[in-house]
């Protein structure tokens, strides 16, 4: 078993999915994927991955009931989350990461808009990486 840090990305759509692989390829990292919120919440809990990227709307669970069950259980609330979405681009409407904190209680650790820049993601994964690693 490597032990590189995982990164898991929870999204519905198999494209993004492969995006987000894509992306990520060239860094140090095992990227894990779930395609709901279901096979995220399991995969987090067995794998424990060092950042969670979230896609907003998934089914069985929304991104945000996972982030919720993240944050109110001990073994999961420290894991960095970015939450990724695509209703600025469908709606013109930004939901920031102070919106989620009124809304759900706590804020994730980044918030990305599809569609995604690959360079931010990349730096936004590399830069929660070094934090959950103490650097």
């Amino acid at each position: 078993m490597s032990d590189r840090p995982k990164v898991l990305i929870a999204d519905d759509e198999q494209s993004a999915i492969d995006f987000v692989r894509e992306a990520l390829a060239d860094m140090p990292c095992d990227v894990i994927a779930a395609m709901d919120g279901e096979q995220a919440l399991s995969a987090i809990r067995q794998q424990k991955p060092q950042v969670v990227i979230l896609d907003v709307q998934m089914p069985k669970r929304s991104g945000f009931e996972v982030f919720s069950e993240m944050r109110a259980d001990q073994t999961l609330s420290s894991i960095p989350v970015i939450m990724l979405t695509a209703v600025t681009s469908r709606t013109g409407l930004k939901f920031s990461s102070k919106d989620m904190s009124q809304y759900m209680g706590s804020e994730p650790d980044a918030y990305v808009d599809k569609p995604i820049e690959p360079v931010i993601l990349k730096q936004t994964v590399k830069h929660l990486l070094n934090k959950s690693r103490g650097k």
